[in-house]
């Protein structure tokens, strides 16, 4: 497995946001977390992540306890095996969209020159190779999730987080994302873990798991769409 989750909990101090939550994921597996707001899906991808450490249980990756970890050892973890994609891109606004790309490459000890070249060839995988010298205020919303896409696939990772990744985006731009998202993701070999409360963003990953009240109502495999897909 890429990633075990063993009966992890969280409080935040007014009560457990996380109740008692056991999951594995598989390498190359595409998997979408969904519930209502408040249930505790994000939490659970925080922790998943090793950008929280869970109240109790274990979370491990490959052979690390990441919840086990100092915070430095986690940050490192996260920089050289995993990718993130958030609503709202969070790209650096002072960068061009080729060094936001690059940064966490060169971050992981790659020279700017190699970064930098393979920061182009996923810009141009996604469609922007001539948008490249811009910055993210530049383009559009759409654009710049392409953009985060490549940024969180630049380092090679293992897996990837997105956390409500078409949020913020028009239903047809949504789908245009998604569409490259998994499909990228896919070719790498990454596994995928994907926050969200669009049943339609769903439908595009091959498992769903939803979570209610902090703990998992259903887990179900949906034909078509396996991780292996290509």
């Amino acid at each position: 497995m890429t990633l075990s989750v063993q009966d992890i909990t969280k409080d935040f101090g007014g009560g457990p946001v996380l109740a008692g939550i056991t999951l594995d994921i598989a390498p190359g597996e595409l998997v979408a977390v969904m519930g209502p707001s408040g249930s505790g899906k994000s939490t659970l991808l925080h922790c998943m992540s090793g950008v929280l450490t869970p109240t109790d249980g274990t979370v491990r990756y490959r052979d690390l306890e990441l919840s086990s970890l100092a915070d430095a050892a986690r940050s490192r973890t996260r920089l050289h095996h995993f990718g993130f994609v958030f609503q709202d891109g969070q790209l650096l606004p002072e960068l061009t969209n080729l060094d936001n790309v690059a940064l966490p490459a060169m971050l992981c000890g790659t020279s700017r020159a190699k970064a930098r070249r393979k920061a182009q060839q996923l810009l141009d995988q996604l469609g922007l190779g001539p948008l490249a010298g811009r910055r993210p205020g530049e383009i559009s919303g759409g654009q710049a999730q392409r953009v985060a896409i490549a940024r969180a696939l630049a380092a090679d990772p293992d897996v990837v987080f997105a956390d409500e990744p078409t949020g913020a985006l028009d239903q047809s731009t949504g789908h245009e994302v998604m569409q490259l998202l998994t499909s990228v993701v896919r070719q790498s070999g990454a596994s995928l873990i994907m926050v969200t409360h669009d049943p339609k963003v769903a439908e595009w990953m091959g498992r769903r798991v939803e979570i209610r009240d902090g703990l998992i109502h259903a887990d179900s495999r949906q034909p078509g769409r396996s991780g292996a897909e290509s």
